[in-house]
Formats: structure tokens, C-alpha cells, sequence
């Protein structure tokens, strides 16, 4: 049986049921347990700790049932939002890929960012 390498959730607001966004965690290489996450939210609903708390229940299983050893992401050097959101679960800054992205037109940077097992553990 292949394991299975990707996991989704839905972001749905308490209070009406709405779904108001996603955010995924991908096995990204199984031998060296390398995980990586990614969320994506209507912008209505930013700034109210959805995003933060449904990037945590992923690190959560992660970690704790997947055993992966990294878990990183990536973001837009420009989405403060976002970045507060990688700080808030833990995850710490490792550098910038330069121009990886092509997005409407023009070359974009992206930052890159990780939280390992045992900083998960002593949480």
C-alpha cells in the first residue's frame, strides 16, 4: 500500500460555518522525513488567528503521527500577514530564494522558513 504524502483541511468559521480557505501539508521527501505547509485564506478573514491555528494542527500531525523531522514553507517577502503567521507557529526565518517564482509577469523572491521536530517537542 503507498502511504499517503498529502493532507488538506478546510478553514471554516465558527461562527456562520463558512468555509473561508485551506491549508495543506505535503510529505515532500519520505526517506528524510521532509515535510512543508502552505495555507491560503479569504482576505475578509486575515489577521484572526484562522490561519495560525489550522497551520498548527498540521505541525501537530506532522510531527506527532507522520514523524517528519523539518516542516517548512515558504512566502511572499512583501505578505507581512504571512509572516506573522509562520512566526506565531513556531517557525523560524532561513533565508530567501531569489526570483524562484514567476507570478503575473514579473520574477518574485520568496522567503524560506522551517520548524524542526524538537522545537515542535519543547513547545
Amino acid at each position: 500500500m503507498v502511504p499517503r504524502l498529502s493532507f488538506e483541511l478546510a478553514v471554516i468559521w465558527r461562527e456562520s460555518g463558512q468555509l473561508i480557505g485551506g491549508c495543506g501539508l505535503s510529505v515532500q521527501n519520505q526517506p528524510h522525513r521532509v515535510g512543508e505547509i502552505g495555507y491560503c485564506l479569504c482576505p475578509d478573514f486575515w489577521g484572526r488567528g484562522c490561519a495560525a491555528e489550522a497551520a498548527r494542527t498540521l505541525l501537530a500531525l506532522g510531527f506527532e503521527q507522520l514523524q517528519l523531522h523539518p516542516i517548512q514553507a515558504t512566502c511572499d517577502p512583501e505578505n507581512a500577514g504571512s509572516r506573522r503567521v509562520l512566526e506565531k507557529i513556531g517557525m523560524q526565518q532561513e533565508g530567501r530564494l531569489r526570483q524562484n517564482l514567476y507570478i503575473r509577469g514579473q520574477w518574485r523572491d520568496s522567503l524560506q522558513w522551517s520548524i524542526l521536530e524538537h522545537e515542535w517537542r519543547s513547545r
